[in-house]
This record gives C-alpha cells, structure tokens and sequence, in this order.
C-alpha cells in the first residue's frame, strides 16, 4: 500500500456524512485535503487542523471553475455532495425539484471531474470516487424517480470517462451504498428510527474503503464497489 503523503484531495458535501468522514480518514493517511460546499459557516465548524475549508455550489460551474483554479485540480477528487427531496413519487414531485437534484447529484459531479481532467491529464495520473447509491443500480421506489435517475446518470458518466480516460491514468471508481447513516434521512418522507440508524452503513466504513483504494498503486482501477448494510436486499 502505498502512503498518501503529498497526495491533495478535493471532498465535496464535505460539512457532514460521507464527505466528512472520507476527508478526516484521507487527512489520517497524509493526504492535504479540501472540503466544499454551499455553507462555509458549516465546513469552517468541522475543518479543525487537517481540513481547508472552501465555499463552492457544485452545480454552478463557474463556481467550480473557480475554486480549481485557485486550489489546483487534485489528486483525488471525492464527489460526495448530494440531497434528495420529501416529495418525491413521480405522481407529486414538482419538476423544479427534478432538476435541483439533477444538477447537483449528477451535474455537480460532471462539473468537476470536467474542471480537474486537464490537469490530470497533464500529470498522466488521477483518482475520483463518485458517491452513487444503489438506486442508481436498482430504481428503489423508496429512493424516489428523481433520485435515481441522478444516480443512474453518474453511473454512466464514470463508466464512459474510465473508458476514454484510462490511458492518461485517470481512475474512476464508483460507490454504490445502500442505507447510510448520514443527515440525508432527514429528507425521508418518514423519520427513520434510531435503532435503524445504528444498523445502517455508517459514513466511517465507506471512508475506509475509499483510503484503501486509493493506496493501491496506478496500474489498477476498482470500477465499482457496493456496501450495504446485511439488512438490505439488494435484487
């Protein structure tokens, strides 16, 4: 395994869930490492020593093209950002919201792998992890039409991009959990019950995973890799 000091990594939705505990386990492993979102309020809260902490909406790109401009394109880039909504059948969901998820579920994720690709291209050598969902392998009624489809897409953007990009070392790898225990439960239609909670996956194990492969050495891509709780069927 190879260490991760001197290696800068870029984690969007960074404030909370999986986007914090993947940059407290990357910084763990030497890595410097950047957080952003939309409340910088909230990630400058979380940052401590061994975060920087930046303000960048996602699904604006000249947003994005700015902060990769100003921190450079890194070597591992985290896109972990995501909502979802409380209406969100396809028979009640308002077609604003639609697009709301689109554009940072899935553009988001687009806007900056789009922003890092010609520095990594340069360097002949980059890593993404893509923060997808199971929905976006089985359309989960629970997930919701919207959702999915945003998951769905990103699936196909990191498929298409390892394809086309794998002679310049870029490596993408695709993350499909199923429950998390992360702030997203609170757009459920439902509250989720605490003993629930405790038996989902939680934000630590997936952050393991993602520092495990990225100390794997570059002439290897993990493609895709699901973690779900035992609970969950996934058919």
């Amino acid at each position: 395994m190879k260490s991760l000091t001197g290696k800068t990594a870029l984690v969007t939705g960074g404030g909370s869930g999986v986007g914090l505990g993947t940059a407290k386990a990357l910084a763990e492993a030497g890595a410097t490492v950047t957080i952003c979102g939309r409340n910088l309020e909230k990630l400058e809260a979380v940052a401590g020593d061994k975060l920087s902490a930046r303000k960048c909406d996602i699904s604006k790109r000249e947003e994005v093209d700015a902060l990769i401009s100003k921190i450079g394109a890194p070597d591992i880039l985290v896109n972990s950002a995501g909502v979802n909504i409380v209406k969100r059948k396809v028979s009640e969901i308002d077609p604003a919201d639609f697009d709301k998820l689109l554009a940072i579920n899935c553009t988001g994720f687009f806007n900056l792998i789009h922003a890092a690709l010609p520095a990594m291209r340069e360097r002949q050598d980059g890593l993404v992890f893509n923060i997808s969902s199971i929905a976006g392998k089985r359309a989960y009624p629970l997930a919701g039409m919207a959702y999915a489809t945003s998951k769905f897409g990103v699936s196909g953007m990191a498929s298409a991009i390892n394809a086309e990009e794998a002679r310049n070392g870029i490596r993408i790898t695709s993350i499909f959990p199923g429950e998390i225990n992360t702030p997203i439960l609170d757009e459920r239609p439902v509250k989720v019950p605490d003993e629930q909670k405790s038996r989902m996956v939680h934000p630590e194990d997936i952050a393991s995973l993602i520092v495990a492969i990225a100390q794997l050495p570059q002439h290897v891509v993990v493609p895709e890799l699901i973690i779900k709780p035992t609970y969950q069927e996934f058919i």
